[in-house]
Parts: C-alpha cells; structure tokens; sequence
C-alpha cells in the first residue's frame, strides 16, 4: 500500500507525490521484470531465439564466404573464420536471453555445464568442407534442449534461404509451411543419403560397405553431400527417403533430430536402437521400411 501521509513542499512538489512516484516506478520495474521473466519461460520463446541466432549466422558465412581462412583441427577436419565469427554470433544471441543456460558448441563448449536441465546445442557451420571449397551446400544447427529433450530445433541453409524449424510435438516446417517424409515403401524405391567421418580406416570401409549393400537392394541412388543436419532436413521434406552414418557429435544432429521426428521420421542410432542425446551415430527413414534399412545398413550388419 502507498504512503501518503506528508504534504511539506519540497521544490514544488509535496513529499506524498514524491514517495507516490518512486513507489510507481519501482512497481513498474517490478512488474517489467515479471513479464520478461514469464516471456523467457514461454515455449514459442526459445525456437524464436534460435531462430533469430541460426538468421544471423547465416548473414555472417555468407559474408565470409570465398574468402574465409581455413585451417585444420585435425586430420581433413578443416574449421574456418567462418566457423568461429558464426559461433560468435549465435552465443551472444543465446546470452542476451538466456544468460544461464548451458551451451555445447562444435568449435569450443564455452558454457558447459554437466547435468544442467536448460542447454544449447550448435553447430555454427554444418558442413565446413562444402564451406571451404567454395562448394553450396551447408547450414547453421542450433537446438535447445531441457532435461535431456530436444524442445526446439532450427537448421538454417543460407544458400537456399531455407528455415527447417521444429517444437516438441508441434510439427516441422521449412519457412513455415508444414513439412513431412516421403510415401516411399521400400528400399528399391528409396534415395538414401549417408555420410563418412573424418576417419579413414574401419568406419570408412564399413560405409563403403554399406553402400555397395544399399546398391544390392536396388536402390533408387544414394548421395552423400557432406552436411549431417541437412541430410535429416531433407529425410524430412521428403527430398531423401533415408539416411545414416555410423560416427557424428550431438552437435551434428541435435536440431535435425527433432525436425525429422516432428515431420514423422523414425529415427535410431546406427545399432537400430533409440536415438537420443548420447548417440553417437544416426540410421533414420521416412518409417516405412526402416526395419528393411537397418538390416542393410546397420552397424552389426556391416562385415
């Protein structure tokens, strides 16, 4: 309740209007911090967020695109300018909103905190190869997950200017219009995408092995176009009936994951087994013929 006893003027003004506007403002300011409060608990906030993060990135690769400075972390495993400028960007987006939360990101896990319930996941450039040598084909992954739930995922491809977005239980989009997988009902219909690590021993031979199977079982084709994220956007849309490769980082298909799941994808690890946050490898299909795919493709079907 206001005070409003004391009517001494003070300047021209009498102590009770005085107190009266302090006690307004800090009300104001009380009920500011409220609803900013509520704003970042909303569900829509944190898809917005990512939204706003995965648009600006995109602008910067763009900008840095032919002329970015490459180097090596490791054995054909390049990172860019490019990488880090977007990293950059999408981290001082999530912090300006969400300054407690956990972020894991590919280039370096700034704010990692082990067990936290609210985390970030990005991969600032999906695709740095493509990046590298000039070749169009990459994206910008950014999810937030809660309790070990993916809740919001955006994977933007700036070349195309295309914005796969997904809510938990919300359904998937590609700039806003409803996204879903293919009708395809066997492998002998299917265009299957899959994907090498940075390795080239076992994991090499064995994908190498998988794809001569998949051209045994007739295949429609298979591509390999060197974005994990993208390859899950495109499973779907419908432009690929299924995809799988046998190494990637939760970075890779965090955001992906979701998109597919919300667009009726089945998704499972390389085993065929639940995939989750903790996966280290990806087998997912349009759900038609998913049990076809894993005893072609999968990691124990392998020789």
């Amino acid at each position: 309740m206001f005070r409003t006893t004391g009517y001494k003027q003070n300047g021209g003004n009498c102590y009770c209007c005085t107190t009266v506007h302090d006690q307004i403002k800090a009300l104001e300011i009380i009920i500011k911090k409220a609803v900013d409060t509520l704003m970042n608990k909303s569900p829509e906030k944190p898809l917005e967020v990512a939204e706003q993060a995965a648009r600006k990135a995109g602008k910067v690769v763009l900008g840095l695109q032919g002329h970015a400075l490459i180097s090596e972390k490791g054995t054909n495993n390049l990172v860019t300018d490019a990488d880090l400028a977007s990293q950059e960007a999408i981290i001082k987006i999530i912090e300006s909103n969400y300054p407690d939360h956990s972020i894991i990101a590919e280039e370096q896990d700034l704010k990692v905190k082990k067990g936290a319930a609210e985390q970030w996941i990005i991969d600032p450039l999906d695709g740095t190869n493509n990046f590298a040598h000039n070749i169009p084909h990459f994206c910008i992954s950014v999810a937030y997950a809660c309790s070990g739930l993916v809740e919001a995922g955006v994977v933007y491809d700036p070349v195309r200017d295309e914005l796969f977005t997904a809510r938990r239980g919300k359904g998937a989009f590609m700039n806003g219009i409803p996204i879903s997988v293919s009708e395809a009902q066997s492998l002998a219909e299917a265009v299957v995408a899959t994907g090498f690590y940075y390795d080239r021993g076992r994991i090499m031979r064995k994908t190498l092995k998988s794809i001569e199977q998949l051209f045994e079982a007739n295949v429609h084709g298979i591509r390999r176009l060197g974005s994990a994220a993208l390859d899950l956007c495109w499973v779907a849309c419908g432009r690929f009936d299924a995809y799988f490769e046998y190494t990637l980082s939760v970075w890779d298909f965090a955001a992906g994951m979701l998109i597919l799941k919300e667009a009726e994808g089945l998704l499972t690890d390389q085993e065929g087994k639940k995939l989750d946050l903790n996966s280290t490898g990806i087998t997912v299909s349009n759900g038609n013929f998913h049990n076809e795919f894993i005893s072609v493709v999968g990691w124990d079907k392998v020789s």
